[in-house]
C-alpha cells in the first residue's frame, strides 16, 4: 500500500483521510498540531489504515524529521495556505509527491519554482475551485475550434440561510478572507488582466433560483496561464445569494477590515454559524466557434451532503476532498507519468469522473 501523510485534521483533511484509508490501498498518517483534535478524528473515523500523529508542520525541522523517519510516498497539505511553502520544501528535499488545496496565487507560484527539475510531482490547487472547476472548463474548451468567452462560477451555500449575510462558514475562514481580499486574475481582450475582488457583479438564475456572482481570488488556478492568448474573455466568480456581496464590501472596504484580517476572522467566526446542510453549485459556460458557427456549452451541477464511511459530510467537504483524492489517486496509480509542476487542467474530465473518488461528482 502507498503511504500518505496528510497534514491538517480539519474539515477537509478529515474526509481525505477517511476516503483514502477506507479504500484499502493507502496507509494514512493524519498529522495535526492539536493532539486532542487528531485523537478525536481518528477515533470517530475508526479506520485500521489510519494512524494519528501529533506534529507541528510549521515548526522548524519537525516535519522533515517525520518524513525522513517514515518515508511517505506523498504529502497532502490540508493546512492554511500560508503553511504550504514550507511543506512543499520538505517534499522537494525528500523526494516526495506533493498535493495541496491552496487558492493562493503567490503560494502556487512558489510551489511551481520549487518543483523545477524535480523527478516527483507537485500538484497544488486541488479540490473544487481551483481544482475540479478547471478540469471541467478545460474539457468544454476542447470542444471548440475558436474560443470566445469562458465563465467559471462556484458557490458553497447554506441550503437554508438564516442570517443577514445569507451564508455559513463551510470551510476555512482564512481561505474565505483571502479570496475576498486578494487580487483576481482573468483574461480580457485576449490578455491576462488583474481584476479587483468583490467587483464584476452579475446575477445568474439556476433552476429558478437567483444568485449573484462577483470576482474572488484564486478560483481560476493556472487555467488563465494555460489559455493566455487563446481566449478573448475568461474569469472566475463566486456565487452567493443576492445581497451578500454588498455587506461583505461594507465590512472589508468601508470598515477597512480587509486591512485587519485577524479582527475580521474573529467577527465572522463569532457571528456566522457552521452547517452540514449546504449545497455546492458549479456552473461553467464556454462560448466559441464550432465549424464556423457560434455555439455555447454549459456544465451545471449541484452537490449536496452525503454519508460516507458512516458519517455525514457537507457538500463542500465532499467536493473539495474528493477532488483532491481523485487527482492523487490518478497520480499514484502511475506516478512516473507525472513530474514537476502539474496543473489541474492536465487531468481529463472523463477519467476524473470514472475514478472511485471522482464518482461523488457524478
Amino acid at each position: 500500500m502507498k503511504k500518505i501523510l496528510i497534514l491538517g485534521a480539519g474539515k477537509i483533511g478529515s474526509l481525505i483521510s477517511c476516503l483514502l484509508s477506507h479504500s484499502g490501498d493507502y496507509t494514512v498518517h493524519l498529522g495535526d498540531s492539536d493532539s486532542e483534535v487528531i485523537g478525536r478524528v481518528a477515533s470517530e473515523l475508526a479506520q485500521p489504515n489510519l494512524h494519528p500523529v501529533t506534529i507541528n508542520a510549521i515548526e522548524e525541522g519537525e516535519l522533515a524529521r517525520f518524513v525522513a523517519e517514515t518515508g511517505p510516498d506523498a504529502i497532502v497539505s490540508a493546512l492554511p495556505y500560508y503553511c504550504n511553502i514550507l511543506v512543499a520544501e520538505v517534499a522537494r528535499d525528500y523526494g516526495v509527491h506533493y498535493f495541496d488545496l491552496t487558492e493562493d496565487v503567490e503560494v502556487t507560484r512558489a510551489v511551481r519554482r520549487l518543483s523545477e527539475g524535480r523527478p516527483t510531482c507537485f500538484v497544488p490547487q486541488c479540490g473544487l475551485a481551483p481544482g475540479f472547476i478547471s478540469i471541467v472548463a478545460n474539457e468544454l474548451m476542447t470542444h471548440f475550434d475558436d474560443l470566445d468567452t469562458v465563465k467559471l462560477r462556484v458557490g458553497a451555500l447554506p441550503v437554508n440561510p438564516s442570517n443577514v449575510l445569507k451564508y455559513s462558514l463551510t470551510w476555512s475562514t482564512d481561505g474565505l478572507i483571502n479570496e475576498y481580499a486578494n487580487p483576481c486574475y482573468g483574461i480580457e481582450n485576449g490578455k491576462m488582466t488583474v481584476l479587483l475582488p468583490l467587483e464584476g457583479h452579475e446575477t445568474i438564475e439556476v433552476d429558478g433560483l437567483l444568485y449573484e456572482a462577483f470576482n474572488t481570488s484564486g478560483g481560476l488556478g493556472t487555467l488563465a496561464d494555460t489559455y493566455d492568448g487563446r481566449v478573448r474573455t475568461m474569469n472566475y466568480k463566486t456565487l452567493r445569494y443576492p445581497g451578500h456581496c454588498e455587506k461583505i464590501h461594507f465590512l472589508m472596504q468601508d470598515l477597512k477590515l480587509g486591512q485587519d484580517r485577524p479582527t475580521l476572522k474573529r467577527i465572522l467566526e463569532n457571528a456566522i454559524p457552521q452547517t452540514l446542510q449546504d449545497v455546492v453549485l458549479i456552473y461553467v459556460s464556454v462560448m466559441g466557434r464550432q465549424k464556423g458557427q457560434l455555439f455555447e456549452e454549459n456544465y451545471v451541477k449541484k452537490v449536496y451532503p452525503q454519508r460516507i464511511g458512516g458519517h455525514l459530510w457537507s457538500a463542500i467537504q465532499i467536493t473539495t476532498a474528493c477532488g483532491l483524492c481523485a487527482v492523487l489517486d490518478m497520480v499514484m496509480q502511475d506516478p512516473t507519468t507525472h513530474r514537476g509542476f502539474v496543473t489541474q487542467e492536465s487531468f481529463s474530465l472523463p477519467r476524473f469522473i470514472e475514478n472511485r473518488f471522482g464518482q461523488y461528482y457524478r
